[in-house]
């Protein structure tokens, strides 16, 4: 029995972890790690530009302690999530360089959801609460 108890344990502190970093947010939309540099923004449905950037924010945020100023940044676009396997999600990271993501062409600072694109944590926390607008 207390073998039994004692794996019991020592696979619940293994996978803690893991789950901890599982988030989701007040409208619904489900974070979940990828590794521990990309994060995937999973909703409901198919997904609004709000959704994704106000999720990325809040994980971001909430879960790996990013400030108002860092920037989230697009590594893939909406295509079907590696972590559930649903339909629409959207990849982001705080760590750019760690992952090859470069900033794509049209300037400095682009909105969207394909890779490169980025915003500050700031700015992608004010797309929460917002009408949804369909991608």
């Amino acid at each position: 029995m207390k073998n039994t108890l004692l794996a019991f344990g020592l696979t619940a502190a293994l996978v803690a972890p893991v789950v901890a970093e599982a988030f989701t947010t007040p409208g619904g939309v489900r974070v979940n790690p990828v590794n521990d540099l990309v994060f995937e923004v999973i909703p409901k449905s198919s997904g609004t530009f709000s959704e994704f950037w106000c999720g990325a924010s809040e994980y971001a945020r909430r879960v790996k302690g990013a400030g108002w100023q860092d920037l989230v940044h697009v590594v893939q676009g909406r295509s079907a999530s590696v972590t559930t396997g649903r339909r629409s999600a959207v990849q982001f990271t705080l760590s750019p360089e760690q992952v090859g993501v470069s900033p794509p062409l049209q300037g400095w600072l682009a909105l969207g959801i394909k890779p490169g694109n980025r915003m500050s944590v700031q700015e992608a926390r004010s797309y929460c609460g917002q009408s949804p607008v369909r991608l």
